[in-house]
């Protein structure tokens, strides 16, 4: 057996987008509909005939609403085997009508945590006869096709003119019936053990004993790193806009407060970017375009970041989009060479047209002007153009410092063998980040230029693998000197790479100078002034260093490791 008509259907929705379309060509197929609330109300407002749930069981909907479909008429209609003869000789004793599809989703517990909804309004939002329903009818797919998005309904009305879903098709809306009810799960767990039950430790820490998430498939990628490797890109999964309530609509879209920062939120992420042009993205390009993303949104400022293997080949701030590409460039064209370019504002087309004189793999920003797209996908129909909207934490206020993300889920996750670290996202937010707590050491107070530079070169090498030394003149990197295992050669770097321009010019260190020995190199090739966090126990040794050079230096009293 695989068609099985659809002779009698259950629908109970949230989203009423489609309802009464789907109502129609149900009725008009000879399909009894049998529903709930305000489902029905929908369903007879449309003029389509609709038996309601309390006329099917005998018994009212009580308990404001918590109890109404919890009842064997409804479930063993739902569960009834219908290939199993003993199931339909019970269900003729009992005198119950199987049914052959679902309609429903899940109450908008999401949407009423993201609203800033009480404790109270919150629990009544948990949905129980709704996945009690979804796993049943997905259980016995067999027998019973379940829908549970809106998205579906096109697939769904397609069924129905084809004398019902095949069983291939059945399976595969069970198991997406599962990873909805999987979502809500996740959803609800960890709005318990984050915010409204946490265990002790979570309390002192913020950390919940329990982290839940699921994550569905967006793309299958060509290969990984490496082309012996497999690879894809999955999304972080919301059950937000296919939820079901006989209530109203509650509006707001994402949950901040429910998992209390720690559940990765559906936002404007790199897996969510439109890919306006050229060819599908690699595993290698979406790892450099967040890596991008994130340089390039430390700052205020119009800013690019131009990237390879997770390290800046440049970063930039200008008075236009355009000058900071320019500047990011400079700093070494030979390694931006089929890099990946992010920028924190509109591409232009004064920046696309120097783009092509060189090449880069990915432009990644909020949005391109359509002249930029004409010159960019007019020399390479392969470049990937990608349309990303600024993430929650982008730099505000017109100088790249202090932002505000009460409530945001601000936080990092990185998988270790068996198990998972999770952390507090770097922003260059902490009290030591703004120059005007930092704590001068050596030499004079920088002037207002050099500091500028300071605070721009402390703020980018942020961006930089550890150990970090990166050095800048003019809003501009100049050298940067990434992911050597000393700082000695992460200096002698950042100065090979400066050249000539490394005199005159500012640096900041991601960690403090163990010895004196790295900060030396740089204030022999002519380093003006140095930011770095201190705390070794050999300071002394590194100030003493500066004084002799007469190079000024700061302590900013905070680090920024990135591995």
């Amino acid at each position: 057996m695989t068609r099985i008509p659809i002779r009698r259907a259950l629908v109970s929705v949230y989203d009423k987008a489609g309802l009464a379309e789907l109502a129609k060509a149900l009725h008009e197929a000879g399909t009894e509909i049998v529903s709930t609330g305000s489902t029905a109300r929908t369903i007879e407002q449309a003029g389509i005939p609709v038996t309601k749930v309390e006329d099917l069981t005998g018994f009212p909907e009580c308990l404001d609403g918590r109890v109404k479909t919890l009842h064997p008429r409804v479930h063993a209609g739902l569960l009834a085997d219908s290939m199993n003869p003993d199931h339909t000789r019970q269900l003729l004793d009992l005198g119950i009508a199987p049914f052959q599809l679902l309609v429903s989703n899940l109450y908008p517990f999401e949407q009423t945590v993201a609203s800033g909804a009480d404790d109270g309004e919150i629990i009544e939002q948990i949905d129980i006869g709704g996945p009690a329903m979804v796993r049943a009818a997905a259980k016995n797919h067999g027998s019973v096709a379940v829908v549970t998005s809106p998205a579906q309904y096109g697939d769904l009305l397609a069924a129905i003119a084809d004398n019902g879903f095949t069983l291939e098709q059945r399976r595969r809306l069970a198991a997406q019936a599962y990873a909805h009810t999987a979502a809500y799960d996740a959803a609800v767990s960890s709005w318990f053990a984050a915010s409204y039950a946490p265990d002790e430790i979570a309390r002192e820490t913020g950390w919940p004993d329990l982290i839940a998430q699921v994550w569905t498939r967006s793309d299958a990628l060509r290969y990984g790193e490496n082309p012996h490797q497999k690879a894809a890109i999955y999304k972080s999964r919301s059950t937000s806009g296919s939820s079901r309530t006989d209530a109203a609509d509650s509006g707001s879209a994402t949950d901040s407060r429910g998992a209390r920062g720690v559940v990765p939120p559906v936002d404007s992420g790199i897996a969510n970017a439109e890919v306006l042009h050229g060819k599908a993205m690699s595993y290698n390009n979406y790892v450099d375009a967040d890596s991008a993303r994130r340089a390039a949104y430390d700052f205020a400022e119009p800013c690019v970041a131009i990237i390879k293997h997770s390290n800046p080949c440049g970063i930039a701030i200008g008075t236009n989009i355009a000058a900071a590409h320019a500047k990011a460039l400079a700093c070494d064209p030979v390694s931006a060479y089929g890099g990946v370019v992010a920028a924190n504002s509109a591409v232009t087309d004064a920046m696309a047209a120097q783009i092509i004189d060189g090449f880069a793999e990915v432009v990644i920003a909020p949005d391109f002007d359509p002249a930029a797209i004409e010159i960019l996908a007019g020399r390479w129909k392969n470049i990937r153009l990608l349309r990303c909207a600024p993430p929650p934490w982008a730099a505000s206020g017109g100088d790249g410092g202090s932002r505000d993300r009460s409530g945001s889920s601000d936080f990092e996750f990185r998988p270790v063998t068996g198990g998972m670290l999770a952390q507090t996202a770097d922003r260059v937010d902490a009290p030591g980040d703004d120059p005007a707590n930092w704590e001068l050491k050596a030499g004079e107070p920088a002037g207002a230029a050099a500091l500028a530079d300071l605070a721009f070169a402390w703020r980018a090498c942020r961006a930089v693998k550890s150990n970090a030394i990166l050095l800048a003149a003019d809003g501009a990197s100049v050298g940067v000197g990434m992911g050597q295992v000393n700082r000695v050669d992460s200096a002698r770097l950042a100065v090979a790479r400066a050249g000539n321009r490394a005199a005159g010019s500012v640096a900041a260190s991601d960690a403090y100078f163990p010895f004196a020995d790295g900060f030396e190199i740089l204030a022999e090739a002519g380093v003006a002034a140095v930011a770095e966090p201190g705390g070794s126990i050999r300071d002394e040794l590194v100030i003493e260093a500066a004084r002799a050079a007469g190079v000024t230096l700061y302590f900013t009293g905070v680090r920024h490791f990135y591995h």
